[in-house]
């Protein structure tokens, strides 16, 4: 061959570059690295802002000690102290895993967060899953039914479960669905009956549905489930209701690709369509907005736990503010802050698993 043929030939087209694993581990590793910003601001807002109210001390037992002696407790705490002072060593004691002791019970805020975790962890658990149960299939009904009755209606279904407050959507489930109807019980979080065999366990770990399991007792399965109906519901369709929406818009994106398109014109179902081809791509920022419904859980707990009497975090939190115990509030509050940021992180990480283009 001559060199002219040589230089003219058609060169092998080369194989196109696969995407390294790289971009994913610095996308990880600096998602890791900005978690320490994150939780630094967080829990410097949540002591600036308990800080308005002035000492806790004061805040907690002000009007029932003489001046002399509320004086010694303010000095004893360090509370005298300045601000900045105080907010260093805050920083040290947060770093270390200490939130501080509470004023009313004094206890440790870690203890409280152990003792009491697990009840919202549960709650949160079951309110997830109302939210993918009733969101996701609502929204694909939505989607196909575009700007159709249907959807009309699913749209102000949507708009109303997340504008209504919490604490008056609970309240109603309550009256309907436990004193009109009688279905579901009324409060807590099983029975005084399942509550005894599960403390006769061996170290109970907290979540009842585990612990219910381990009684060996379906009958106490079935009663915790029973009275975690009414609280999931209560939070999980406020979550829905975003959920919806969400799988909606991206569900009519979906539906106009070419590759829908391309399966309408071989005969595919529009059934098939829709539950097997379009609703996966509209998954994917569901998965990115977890982390900030997180937050929207942790928040909505509060009431719906209180409505409920469903001892967990957001329960005891309300009982620590009706007692001005603000060590307490600041620790609860605080240590849920890094709870959300490492939720956020962790849902960042799926989210680049399943969709590469999220990466940096």
């Amino acid at each position: 061959m001559t060199s002219l043929e040589t230089s003219t030939a058609p060169s092998t087209p080369k194989a196109p570059k696969r995407p390294s694993g790289g971009g994913l581990w610095r996308y990880i590793l600096w998602r890791a690295v900005l978690i320490i910003p994150t939780v630094f601001i967080l829990v410097t807002m949540v002591f600036l802002l308990m800080r308005t109210i002035g000492d806790p001390i004061t805040a907690s037992v002000g009007g029932k000690l003489p001046p002399d002696e509320l004086a010694r407790r303010i000095a004893d705490a360090g509370y005298d102290r300045p601000v900045f002072v105080q907010y260093i060593e805050y920083l040290g004691q947060v770093f270390t895993g200490n939130f501080g002791t509470t004023l009313s019970d004094h206890r440790p805020v870690t203890e409280v967060i152990m003792t009491f975790g697990s009840a919202t962890l549960e709650l949160a658990f079951f309110t997830l899953i109302v939210a993918f149960i009733v969101g996701i299939p609502l929204g694909m009904l939505a989607a196909y039914y575009r700007d159709r009755g249907p959807d009309a209606s699913l749209r102000i279904f949507a708009i109303l479960t997340y504008a209504t407050p919490v604490f008056f959507s609970g309240l109603l489930m309550k009256l309907v669905f436990g004193v009109w109807l009688g279905w579901f019980p009324l409060s807590g979080r099983a029975s005084i009956g399942t509550e005894l065999q599960i403390q006769m366990l061996g170290n109970p770990s907290g979540f009842y549905l585990i612990d219910a399991f381990r009684t060996g007792n379906m009958a106490n399965v079935g009663d915790v489930l029973m009275h975690a109906v009414l609280p999931a519901l209560t939070l999980g369709l406020m979550t829905a209701g975003v959920f919806l929406r969400l799988v909606r818009t991206n569900m009519i994106g979906t539906l106009g690709r070419e590759y829908i398109d391309s399966g309408r014109s071989r005969g595919v179902s529009e059934f098939r369509l829709v539950t097997k081809h379009a609703y996966r791509p509209a998954l994917i920022p569901i998965i990115t907005v977890i982390g900030m419904q997180i937050a929207m859980l942790l928040a909505g707990a509060v009431l719906t736990e209180t409505t409920f009497e469903w001892k967990g975090l957001g329960f005891q939190l309300a009982h620590y503010l009706s007692a001005r115990d603000f060590i307490a509030v600041q620790g609860i509050v605080a240590l849920l802050a890094v709870i959300v940021a490492l939720s956020n992180f962790i849902v960042d990480i799926i989210a680049a698993l399943i969709d590469p283009r999220v990466r940096y």
